[in-house]
């Protein structure tokens, strides 16, 4: 059994400059629905969001989109999902998501999808959280990005013992995998031991 049961998935509403972005959101939505993980997104039917949206339910998977209400119409919302949620504004958007999900994924996007990640980022860096938060650097999108934490550290803004946690996949077959083997320690336990062991903690 999986112990990543739902993904939330950043990425973009434009298509990318080259066709390899939407052939990388299919694929993933389509790896998300036979691996029986349940797909939360942001709400929309184009770009990289429809993309992996659909294949997933393409491929008998379960998405749950999550879309603020000005963004309904500019974002052209994918209405075929098994759960809609359409919130007041993007705080609630954003806290939702992070609540419904067990891992977070962050495919190319622009500023929204950054500052979506890098939202998470901070969160777990501050201990906020602790669910896994994959960079999928495909094609090196994300290698401005990972060289400028690393320019971070060395500049000393993020100080040691403050590190980022994230992980970082170069291959969409590689995503699933990466994301239950960086689930806490605590959920290494079998299902018999999970309640005796969130009693110790």
């Amino acid at each position: 059994m999986n112990r990543i049961q739902t993904v939330c998935v950043y990425c973009g509403s434009s298509p990318g400059a080259r066709p390899e972005h939407i052939e990388n959101a299919t694929a993933l939505g389509v790896a998300l629905a036979k691996a029986g993980v349940r797909l939360v997104y942001g709400g929309g039917n184009i770009g990289l969001m429809g993309a992996v949206a659909r294949a997933t339910l393409a491929n008998g998977g379960h998405v749950t989109g999550i879309i603020p209400q000005f963004l309904v119409d500019r974002e052209v919302m994918l209405g075929d999902v098994q759960e809609l949620v359409v919130t007041a504004d993007m705080h609630e958007r954003k806290r939702l998501m992070f609540e419904r999900s067990d891992a977070f994924v962050a495919l190319p996007g622009g500023v929204g999808t950054l500052e979506e990640l890098v939202e998470q980022l901070t969160w777990a860096q501050l201990g906020r959280h602790d669910k896994p938060i994959l960079i999928a650097d495909l094609d090196g999108f994300w290698s401005p990005l990972l060289t400028l934490i690393e320019h971070m550290q060395a500049e000393g803004f993020i100080r040691q013992g403050l590190d980022v946690p994230y992980i970082v996949a170069s291959k969409i077959d590689d995503i699933l995998p990466m994301l239950e083997a960086a689930v806490p320690v605590l959920e290494a336990f079998g299902p018999d031991e999970d309640e005796e062991a969130l009693e110790r903690l």
